[in-house]
């Protein structure tokens, strides 16, 4: 496994004062400490290792999380705030120990408004839950990141969550107008509105979002809806190596032509997709999904066009899902790429780096280079129509661990060099934090640091995200801990990492 850096734990009797305090607030029947309870909630999809908390927390509500932090506050100790832990940055792992407050059981989608085109939701609902329930109302919410099926909105919030529908209609902060959110000392927010428009203020709202649950805790949001679209047609386009999709990929955006999603799957990825029984020409090289919505006619329109772009592009072939059930089959097997691919090798990280668009091309080339350098299968799919791809890194000897992260540091600085960003939709979390400086100067850290310092004073709020704690030279050598650099803010009462833990 690769090499991560350690964090200091609360001490024993820090440890022991809040759990004394949650049971006194919350009743034993809401507060876990046994050592397997603990432990369940200690990961996420991440290739962070697991780290058992202290105690969990069993939120069913603003009251339960208000009492928890006020307590943790009292003895010190961090908090780390969780939904349903499908995060892939490592956002949702204690990794400094002390208290989860676990929100999945703040599950109601509490109002929907056909006539404001509005719902206001808990944090605990999962994200295709949401969206059955809207459609069955006419209605549309767009960000469908491809864990829909388990994922929760309040993490969704916390790491600004996306998806394939993103080129056409934007990730989650486009649709969220309000939050009621609670801070670390208990104070309770209400942040934005339920009006489309409204300008009153700083953006806190947006401020929240995408910001991994390092300020504040959400306990209710207000997302902004809008109408279904009444038709919808998924294209296949085949192509007979990753360059040329890439290449499509370009072409497309300067035709003005805006699909609803413009997904793109490499040979290696192609191979997995056809391993899960999906048939797909052994010509192709590389594949872009392709969805048009709109009404019945345009989608027509839309979809003729896309064609022809494609061929001209050099596409073998483009085909057309003949019905639902065809598109459903399709998607559900884009939407396992993440465990197929899991199950192909002993170890695998996932990361989201975005590039402009017609960099495209030479991110692929770059990849497929590191690849051939360094020895460590990588392969490549994703939101080809915002420039958000995968990469995946693959390897089943431990001994390729030096290899991959030389295979990591060089992807990231490919991508800033494209003036890319590190991470499109998954967030940093502790999986990028090390590597941070290479896309921000020292002084919008600085300011960033600054900013957490006013929402949280002592640093207890999911700390350790984010910010780097080693130095940039020492995550590429991945050293385990060297050139470790202490943040404002962490508490200071710490002891090994064995002791306190469940």
């Amino acid at each position: 496994m690769r090499q991560h850096p350690t964090f200091p734990r609360p001490s024993a009797s820090a440890i022991d004062k809040a759990r004394r305090l949650l049971e006194r607030a919350l009743g034993p029947s809401k507060v876990i400490t046994s050592a397997d309870g603990c432990a369940a909630y200690g990961s996420d999809e991440s290739d962070q290792p697991p780290v058992s908390p202290d105690a969990v927390v069993l939120a069913s509500s603003a009251a339960d999380i208000e009492k928890a932090v006020r307590a943790a506050s009292e003895a010190e100790v961090p908090v780390v705030p969780r939904a349903a832990g499908s995060g892939k940055s490592g956002g949702a792992v204690p990794v400094g120990g002390g208290i989860v407050i676990a929100t999945i059981g703040m599950n109601s989608i509490k109002e929907i408004s056909r006539e404001e085109q509005i719902a206001v939701v808990e944090p605990g609902v999962i994200l295709a839950d949401l969206h059955a329930a809207v459609e069955a109302e006419g209605l549309f919410y767009p960000p469908d990141p491809n864990s829909l099926k388990m994922c929760a909105l309040g993490g969704n919030i916390a790491e600004n969550a996306a998806g394939p529908r993103a080129f056409k209609y934007g990730a989650t902060r486009e649709y969220v107008l309000g939050l009621d959110a609670i801070l670390i000392d208990g104070t309770r927010l209400r942040t934005g509105r339920r009006t489309v428009k409204g300008v009153t203020g700083y953006d806190v709202t947006a401020l929240l979002v995408g910001s991994e649950g390092t300020l504040a805790i959400t306990t209710e949001a207000t997302l902004r809806l809008i109408a279904k679209p009444p038709s919808v047609m998924t294209l296949l386009c085949l192509f007979p190596d990753v360059r040329a999709s890439g290449r499509a990929v370009s072409a497309l955006v300067a035709a003005g032509v805006v699909p609803r999603c413009l997904e793109l799957l490499d040979r290696p990825t192609l191979d997995a997709v056809r391993a899960r029984g999906v048939g797909v020409d052994e010509r192709a090289g590389a594949m872009l999904i392709i969805e048009v919505d709109g009404e019945p006619a345009d989608c027509e329109v839309q979809a003729e066009r896309v064609g022809e772009v494609c061929m001209d592009a050099g596409a073998l072939d483009v085909l057309v899902a003949q019905d639902e059930a065809q598109r459903e089959r399709l998607w559900e097997a884009r939407r396992q790429l993440s465990p197929t691919t899991r199950a192909m090798a002993r170890y695998k990280i996932s990361e989201d780096v975005v590039v402009p668009r017609d960099k495209i091309p030479a991110l692929l080339d770059e990849v497929a280079e590191i690849s051939a350098a360094t020895g460590v299968r990588m392969l490549t799919y994703g939101h080809a129509g915002d420039g958000n791809l995968h990469v995946n890194l693959l390897w089943n000897d431990p001994d390729l661990v030096p290899q991959v992260e030389t295979a990591l540091s060089r992807l990231f600085r490919a991508v800033i060099g494209m003036r890319g960003t590190l991470s499109g939709e998954h967030g940093i979390g502790t999986s990028k934090a090390d590597f941070l400086a290479l896309e921000q100067s020292p002084e919008l850290i600085a300011i960033e640091r600054k900013i957490k310092a006013v929402f949280d004073p002592k640093g207890l709020l999911n700390p350790h995200k984010i910010f780097p704690r080693r130095t940039l030279e020492a995550a590429e050598r991945g050293d385990r801990d060297g050139g470790a650099e202490r943040a404002p803010g962490f508490p200071t009462h710490v002891v090994a990492p064995s002791h306190g833990a469940c």
